[in-house]
């Protein structure tokens, strides 16, 4: 008698579900494409939060998972970005190395909306962060005087570094999005003033959310954020190493970092996926030479095109009433005023370029 018939093998992943840390690697390639074609951070919150709603509602395989996210990111920069900025879809498909052609990612478009209900207009994280940010320096406008070397639309550009990088984070899914702005912008706030607490309470009562939740919150962001930065090593030293070349008072303290071949940061060529720490050195930085004609301001254009776009929030600066000249923006982050002080002879400035952190044995 022939006994109960087998149930046919399954292939080997077929029914695993996406795991967490590949959920947060397919983030980092997305914020790799984010860097590369020159989008808004928004446009990267809004692929996020896209991805997220389609996989809490819809068990995906891990070898659909590049084609999900690029087709959410495909659709926030349609709902985001304007016309002449949303990549062509044959080259996004070509120059991201997803795998998959334009046709599949345009069916997978259509499956995507069916489960999203075509509803693609969602508040972000990152629009919570705008949010508690102007209401912070709204209440507080102290606040304005504690940030000397950077504006408003800066420093919402330095926090959305910091919420970007929360958002790829699997742990902190757990979170509302308006209770990870706030903890960001609590933590931040905890720097600067004396009195922010009293300010955090305010915030948490208009937003009605829960305290118990901020504080853990609080805990996994500053814990996930301290991994961000790469520590230097324990027996390292630094060693003062002098320029070689001829000071130049208007382009005093203006270092750059070697430009890196990958456009995003800690991210590599392999089809976008994060590129291990670098530890023991630190990254050189080469100075600027000297313009061959004597201090000469360079065009605004090129300056601001040197700038990362993130720190350029036309919004946020009309809401901050920073209309300035882009000649006096450029000049302000470069770190020095060009022909403030010329008439210094050579010498009597003592150069003080960074400290090279070296190893010692």
């Amino acid at each position: 008698m022939a006994g109960p018939r087998r149930a046919p093998r399954r292939r080997a992943g077929e029914d695993v579900a996406i795991s967490p840390r590949q959920r947060d690697e397919v983030i980092q390639w997305l914020a790799k494409l984010k860097y590369q074609f020159h989008l808004y951070p928004e446009t990267l919150a809004l692929a996020i939060s896209l991805l997220d709603r389609f996989l809490a509602a819809v068990k995906a395989r891990p070898k659909y998972l590049n084609c999900i996210a690029i087709s959410c990111f495909f659709l926030a920069a349609k709902t985001i970005e304007e016309d002449e900025r949303i990549p062509v879809l044959k080259v996004l498909a070509r120059d991201s190395f997803c795998g998959c052609s334009p046709a599949e990612i345009r069916r997978m478009e259509k499956i995507i909306l069916d489960k999203l209900n075509w509803d693609l207009h969602m508040a972000t994280p990152l629009d919570f962060l705008h949010i508690f940010h102007a209401m912070a320096v709204s209440s507080r406008p102290q606040l304005l005087a504690l940030l000397p070397t950077l504006s408003p639309s800066q420093h919402v550009a330095a926090l959305t570094k910091q919420l970007l990088h929360c958002m790829a984070c699997f742990q902190l899914l757990q979170f509302k999005g308006s209770m990870l702005a706030l903890a960001i912008v609590s933590l931040e706030l905890e720097k600067l003033l004396p009195d922010w607490l009293a300010l955090i309470i305010e915030l948490l009562q208009k937003a009605q959310m829960d305290s118990s939740q901020l504080i853990h919150c609080r805990e996994l962001v500053a814990h996930h954020l301290s991994t961000v930065q790469p520590s230097l090593l324990p027996n390292s030293v630094y060693v003062y190493s002098p320029l070689q070349q001829t000071l130049v008072t208007c382009n005093r303290g203006a270092f750059h970092r070697q430009p890196s071949s990958v456009p995003g940061p800690g991210l590599s060529k392999d089809n976008g996926r994060p590129e291990a720490p670098v530890t023991g050195t630190a990254a050189l930085y080469q100075r600027r030479p000297a313009p061959a004609g004597g201090c000469k301001q360079a065009s605004a254009k090129r300056k601001v095109e040197e700038m990362e776009v993130d720190d350029f929030y036309d919004g946020i600066k009309r809401l901050y009433n920073e209309d300035l000249a882009p000649e006096v923006v450029a000049l302000e982050n470069m770190g020095s005023v060009c022909g403030a002080d010329v008439s210094r002879q050579e010498g009597s400035v003592s150069p003080c370029p960074p400290l090279q952190p070296v190893s010692v044995m």
